[in-house]
């Protein structure tokens, strides 16, 4: 008989980190939950997990830089990486950095569940198209991913003004949480 998984949350959303734990909970699925990159080391230092759910923005910390770390620590732990607000630009780099899915909040805990086996039937995460605020926000992410964040070279290869792309961003960053 194999031993239950146990999964590592990390979420700086106090309380959608302890719903979370709780919802897993309910599905027999024992979880440790905590709120930092550092937290997270501690965690995976002590113990093994066999998944982990990883937010994608820590307080300002990037859960994108903490994914390489987290597989490095152990190689074994599958990681779905969760946004308050997507685009393909990230959701392509997490994948990249090793993560094996990446979903939007909110989600519950059988989307998070079917996250970790996509093959696994059931209803569409996203059953809508994105709207044409998403599409530029997305094309937006993505050119500025391709000049490593600098708001500078962005705003020009969009032929916007930086104030104009800075405003944009600004808007988009209250919706992550």
């Amino acid at each position: 008989m194999t031993e239950p998984a146990h999964w590592l949350l990390i979420d700086d959303d106090d309380a959608f980190r302890s719903v979370l734990k709780r919802s897993l909970e309910r599905q027999s699925i024992q979880a440790t939950a905590v709120g930092s990159p550092d937290d997270a080391r501690e965690a995976l230092a002590r113990q093994p997990f066999q998944r982990c759910v990883l937010d994608l923005n820590l307080a300002g910390d990037s859960g994108l830089q903490l994914l390489p770390e987290l597989l490095e620590l152990q190689p074994e732990l599958e990681v779905l990486v969760l946004t308050g607000y997507g685009s393909i630009a990230t959701a392509v780099e997490a994948m990249r950095r090793g993560a094996i899915n990446y979903l939007c909040k909110p989600v519950t805990v059988h989307q998070l569940l079917a996250g970790f086996d996509p093959v696994a039937p059931g209803p569409s995460l996203r059953p809508e198209p994105p709207s044409v605020e998403e599409m530029e926000w997305e094309h937006i992410q993505r050119v500025l991913n391709e000049h490593a964040g600098n708001i500078s070279a962005t705003a020009r290869a969009l032929n916007m003004h930086r104030r104009t792309l800075q405003r944009k961003l600004q808007k988009h960053s209250h919706w992550r949480h």
